[in-house]
């Protein structure tokens, strides 16, 4: 299967990154690719949100979500792998976390992609599942893996990206499989 690329969001100083148009029955499958994303603030969450609406774009679906990380410390000795329920979203509405405590320094930042399947689909729910590795503020590098679905047989129609706090550099894209 071939990808497409459909959008390039490059931010510089920017609060989000929104994808508002091109998500519809295209595809069954779009994958988010984003690179060197840093943020402004230190210690921040990586997040993502959903919306059905094709007008306002409220970010407020509900999801179910698993999150997992690994990570270890830039002297490796120190390192682990856990689920981490503090990650999880149950039928939570609000940004779900796909990096936590990501570092604002010149050599710290997040990379990594996001698979939506079928968001046009009016009958099922929306399934996802995002990998990430990112430069902890502590100086760990850590990969994290959240998957889940979203809660609504509406077709979702936006997707966006965010820090917890503070704004962000980088450069995110969106590429249609068929």
């Amino acid at each position: 299967m071939a990808m497409t690329l459909i959008t390039t969001n490059t931010e510089s100083g920017d609060a989000n990154s929104a994808f508002t148009s091109s998500i519809d029955s295209t595809y069954k499958l779009y994958v988010f690719k984003w690179f060197n994303v840093n943020p402004a603030t230190d210690n921040v969450q990586f997040t993502v949100n959903f919306s059905d609406d094709t007008s306002s774009h409220s970010y407020d679906l509900a999801k179910t979500t698993t999150f997992i990380h690994s990570y270890s410390d830039e002297d490796v000795d120190d390192g682990a792998l856990a689920y981490s329920t503090s990650g999880d979203l149950a039928q939570g509405t609000g940004y779900q976390t796909l990096a936590a405590g990501v570092g604002s320094d010149a050599d710290q930042h997040c990379s990594g992609t996001l698979h939506l399947f079928n968001p046009s689909n009016t009958t099922y729910v929306k399934h996802f599942y995002s990998n990430i590795v990112f430069s902890h503020q502590e100086d760990w590098v850590v990969n994290n893996k959240v998957a889940g679905y979203i809660n609504t047989t509406a077709a979702v129609t936006a997707v966006d990206f965010k820090f917890s706090s503070g704004n962000m550099d980088g450069t995110i894209k969106m590429y249609g499989v068929g």
